[in-house]
């Protein structure tokens, strides 16, 4: 599978961004979708993630209430939608795949197949 991430930006802190990632070679069904991100000089981090049979989704808590994860089957594309983007937001995002069990879905080492990246930049 190949993950092509797309949609980030420079944006006013308060805006908002979608970011999409579509699947190629293969298909997001029987997986878990997630995001993750790295602000400069940090660490990789979780973000969200959402199990592709079922819809159940997982956030990461800063930011909870702001962003949403959410599919479309139909176009194999998984999305984010960031609302009430902050400063510390900044960060380049990857999108990625994998078979975590809930304990692990906020670990990167559960994913297997990563897109690229695209970088989020949010001013001040």
């Amino acid at each position: 599978v190949q993950l092509q991430a797309s949609g980030g930006g420079l944006v006013q802190a308060g805006g908002s961004l979608r970011l999409s990632c579509a699947a190629s070679g293969g298909t997001f069904a029987g997986y878990t979708a997630g995001w993750f991100r790295q602000p400069p000089g940090k660490e990789r981090e979780f973000v969200a993630a959402l199990r592709w049979s079922g819809g159940n989704t997982l956030y990461g808590d800063s930011v909870k209430g702001r962003f949403t994860i959410s599919k479309d089957s139909a176009k194999n594309t998984v999305y984010l939608q960031m609302n009430s983007l902050k400063p510390e937001d900044t960060a380049v995002y990857y999108c990625a795949t994998g078979r975590p069990i809930m304990s692990t879905m906020r670990s990167a080492e559960a994913y297997y197949h990563w897109g690229q990246g695209t970088l989020v930049t949010v001013s001040s």
